[in-house]
């Protein structure tokens, strides 16, 4: 089967921001399926519960399958290893960028809206993935290196640090992601 494509933003973000309108132009010029629900953000509305109900409708539409490739932001990589450990759901791919669990001292907000998304025994989802990549760099202004890489450490030894490269956002210059063309 063809594969599809997933693309998950992380807290305060949009699937129109950062690099992600740009993945999802470049899968669709291949003639890729590509998804990237928009989660509802901020305190209050941003939550482990209300980000899986949403997901939870791409599941039973098929469309969350083992032909599916997700890409996902901050603080989405920990939701979606959460997800599909909760949900046993296995996928083909996952390339997470900026990824951390259990970390706070970014802000109050930004702590709050995170916190329901950490788990507890993170290198479970290889029993759902197994061919996991995680991005990161090595100056985040919001999330330590250290926590990045902690993450990383906890579920693949494919690791791709870039230096210099802040968030990897588009406050960091990431409005293009070209190395990401890799995974598809």
């Amino acid at each position: 089967m063809k594969n599809n494509y997933l693309l998950v933003h992380g807290s305060f973000g949009s699937p129109f921001s950062n690099w992600l309108p740009w993945l999802r132009s470049q899968i669709e010029e291949k003639d890729g399926v590509v998804y990237t629900p928009d989660f509802p953000t901020g305190v209050g509305y941003q939550s482990y519960e209300i980000w899986s109900k949403i997901l939870k409708c791409y599941v039973e539409g098929g469309i969350i399958n083992e032909d599916t490739v997700v890409f996902a932001h901050s603080i989405a990589p920990a939701f979606i290893c959460k997800f599909l450990v909760e949900n046993k759901i296995k996928v083909k791919r996952c390339i997470f960028v900026c990824g951390f669990n259990n970390y706070s001292g970014i802000n109050e907000e930004y702590d709050t809206v995170n916190r329901s998304m950490y788990l507890n025994h993170l290198s479970d989802v290889k029993n759902y993935c197994n061919d996991i990549v995680c991005f990161y760099s090595d100056n985040d202004p919001y999330v330590k290196y250290e926590a990045e890489k902690e993450f990383a450490d906890a579920i693949t030894e494919n690791q791709i640090m870039i230096s210099g490269g802040g968030h990897l956002n588009s406050e960091s210059g990431y409005t293009e992601f070209s190395e990401l063309l890799k995974y598809l």
